[in-house]
């Protein structure tokens, strides 16, 4: 339980974990509830979402299994020492893109866009209550935009989140380019945070599992942080924050679903203002295994 590398395998780690997500959970519920003010964006509404695969229809994502190989010889005493390769299937989703339509009715301006996803329905089949589904929503993406005045559109690949690093971040060579000690370790150990990319999307079915995408553009001048962030490794800020910096938002994580809804509020629709929009999407999963291309045999 007290190393990362080895905590999944612990059968009480998510008991553990869900618990202590329970308790800040009730702490949360202890807060003033957002009100309409704190979540509107004045001027600004979000008209349309979409998002696709290359070549796929509009509004369903892609997930399958790949192999992939990894080299494991720096955890091995073997001598003479060389490379120790092993190859395992995971999870993996095929690269998306979303398109959002966004109305500026004030002067340009910056905002900033907030993506979720949750399951529509419970494990019942039945339609949340807003209170439960909140809880549900993971954060996909989080991004400044530039609004000029009138109609714009936003695009963003999926490989371009905030939350994640690429595969070979995940699971690079811990010896190559690794600094001996001091300051320098300490930045080349962060720079391998971040929530794994071919893990972005939850797996779905082959039936197809039916989620909602959230998409909200908050108002950039509350958000901002102001601090200077060059050169350092801040691909996945959204998930681990920036080393010796400030967070990089100044609402609270997990905002707008961080609090109790607001008086009168049952459910999704009745909680969105005119900045946020909701787009149904099917997550289908297809059992087969894609084989490395990095690799013989």
């Amino acid at each position: 339980m007290a190393d990362p590398a080895t905590d999944l395998r612990d059968p009480v780690f998510f008991r553990w974990h869900a618990n202590i997500d329970d308790m800040f959970q009730e702490f949360k519920a202890t807060l003033p509830r957002y009100t309409v003010a704190q979540l509107n964006y004045p001027g600004v509404t979000v008209a349309n979402v979409s998002v696709q695969n290359q070549g796929g229809q509009p509004n369903i994502l892609n997930t399958f299994w790949q192999q992939s190989d990894l080299d494991l010889s720096r955890g091995m005493d073997f001598q003479p020492r060389g490379s120790v390769f092993v190859r395992f299937t995971h999870l993996q989703n095929q690269d998306f893109t979303y398109t959002i339509t966004v109305n500026n009715q004030g002067n340009n301006r910056m905002g900033t866009c907030r993506i979720f996803l949750a399951p529509k329905f419970d494990e019942r089949g039945n339609p949340w209550l807003f209170r439960n589904q909140k809880d549900m929503f993971i954060e996909m993406d989080r991004f400044s935009v530039s609004l000029k005045q009138g109609s714009n559109t936003i695009t963003r690949n999926s490989t371009e989140s905030s939350l994640t690093v690429p595969f070979e971040r995940t699971f690079r060579d811990l010896d190559v380019n690794r600094p001996t000690g001091g300051d320098e370790l300490e930045r080349f150990n962060f720079c391998g945070c971040g929530w794994p990319q071919h893990m972005l999307l939850p797996r779905g079915t082959e039936a197809g599992f039916q989620c909602q995408l959230f998409v909200m553009i908050s108002n950039y001048a509350d958000d901002r942080v102001e601090q200077n962030t060059d050169g350092i490794c801040s691909d996945g800020d959204t998930f681990c924050g920036i080393k010796d910096k400030l967070y990089p938002d100044r609402r609270s994580m997990g905002y707008p679903f961080d609090r109790q809804p607001r008086q009168g509020v049952d459910t999704l629709q009745q909680f969105l203002t005119p900045n946020m929009r909701v787009q149904d999407v099917n997550i289908k999963f297809t059992n087969r295994v894609v084989k490395p291309r990095n690799r013989n045999n």
